[in-house]
């Protein structure tokens, strides 16, 4: 895109009350994404409703806007468009993401740097189109970057910091930004959409015509991409690459949350973790997504009454804290780890909960673990039922007993009784 053409369009700085899918279609705007390919499917259906209105009214200048047949075909479309040199969005939800599994391993292992926007659902079957993170966290291992989000704030401003990081030429590598369906989908909050020279001057240059540096389609630099690699060439080493990549994408994700905070004014912790009242806390708790912004009031409420509780908010999943991890669960007595989504099998059944063992194996540290699930498929999760959760934890710190009713080591709260 030349430079008068992504001066067309200027957003001023304001305030508008919006829904998350719509903040979602929002951040990608402001982020002068090039090429957008689209299919629907709910929850994540008005977000490429909204950024078709964008496009369609002018709002997008030189913005490509793309229809398909499904969700394989949308991330092909981006795959392509990304190798071809340009910025990419789009945004799908669970079976969606299941259908795209083939290429997201192509834009990972083709280290692109695509955004999408994952509005996280139950897996089917039993059908379910509420909140539940098994979707997004189902791609653990195929090279992507993940977050979640809990605030519709906070969905438009880790759009921007995705970029920022995903096209950084030493990462180069994809990104899911995940909310839950309908929690914050489809409900309405204020959202500051910043000053378009602001975000310009945040974000990388938008890729010229010779596209990334590491590929790109060029008849004056022909090259071969994707081809058949014997078990003697290289193979390991790209899979090697993508890993120490991933790895480096930690202290880029710091950086980046720092520089947001100068600019922006808004804080997100050290961009991996963001913490509450953990500093004088005998136990804490981890927990993402939406339930995250009704734990700090249920830690509140918990202080007025005495309890030394905190809470630690995972804002990546990938790459994984483990640095943070160690140093958080180091400083409490007892830390609970809340999943809304599901590893069947996993030490714990919970897949945060199962790394957060993982990243503490093998070190001097000792501190109790409570894996606890909750919420899956939407289900309601009230303020007292977190309440419970951490005086369960304080149970443990004071007796030094685990709850009775855990099931294969981990607490599933609020479960119904099925026969």
């Amino acid at each position: 895109m030349t430079e008068s053409k992504q001066k067309d369009f200027i957003q001023p700085r304001q305030t508008k009350v919006v829904k998350g899918n719509v903040a979602t279609a929002y951040a990608a705007k402001s982020a002068r994404v090039q090429v957008i390919s689209a299919y629907p499917i709910t929850p994540q259906t008005t977000v490429v409703e909204k950024l078709s209105e964008f496009a369609d009214s002018g709002m997008m200048p030189g913005t490509q806007y793309i229809k398909v047949e499904s969700e394989h075909s949308v991330m092909a479309s981006i795959v392509g468009a990304s190798i071809a040199g340009t910025r990419t969005f789009t945004a799908t939800a669970g079976q969606g993401l299941f259908y795209m599994y083939e290429m997201i391993h192509w834009a990972s292992s083709s280290r692109l740097p695509i955004v999408t926007a994952i509005v996280s659902r139950g897996v089917a079957p039993p059908w379910n189109i509420w909140a539940d993170f098994t979707d997004v966290i189902a791609c653990r291992d195929t090279g992507w970057l993940s977050s979640f989000v809990a605030t519709h704030q906070e969905i438009y401003d880790e759009i921007l910091m995705s970029y920022k990081v995903c096209e950084d030429f030493d990462v180069l590598l994809p990104k899911f930004v995940a909310y839950g369906g309908f929690i914050l989908s489809h409900t309405s909050k204020p959202v500051i959409i910043e000053d378009q020279d602001l975000v310009d001057e945040y974000l990388p240059p938008l890729p010229d015509e010779k596209g990334w540096p590491h590929i790109f389609i060029d008849p004056e630099r022909p090259m071969m991409h994707g081809n058949l690699i014997m078990p003697s060439g290289f193979y390991s080493e790209f899979r090697l690459k993508i890993h120490d990549a991933m790895m480096r994408a930690a202290e880029k994700i710091k950086e980046a949350a720092k520089e947001f905070e100068k600019m922006f004014g808004r804080s997100y912790g050290n961009g991996l973790v963001q913490k509450y009242h953990l500093d004088d806390a005998d136990v804490g708790i981890m927990i993402y997504g939406d339930l995250a912004l009704q734990m700090e009031q249920a830690v509140d409420e918990l202080r007025d009454e005495g309890y030394k509780v905190g809470m630690v908010k995972l804002r990546h999943f990938r790459p994984f804290p483990i640095e943070d991890v160690q140093e958080i669960a180091k400083s409490v007595r007892v830390l609970g780890v809340v999943d809304r989504a599901t590893a069947f099998g996993s030490p714990t059944g919970g897949p945060v909960s199962s790394e957060v063992k993982a990243a503490l194996y093998n070190t001097d540290i000792k501190t109790p673990i409570l894996p606890i699930i909750s919420g899956l498929g939407g289900r309601e999760v009230s303020l007292e039922e977190q309440k419970d959760q951490l005086k369960a934890l304080v149970k443990m710190y004071e007796t030094g007993e685990l709850p009775e009713d855990l099931i294969h080591g981990t607490l599933w709260h609020g479960k119904l009784e099925v026969k």
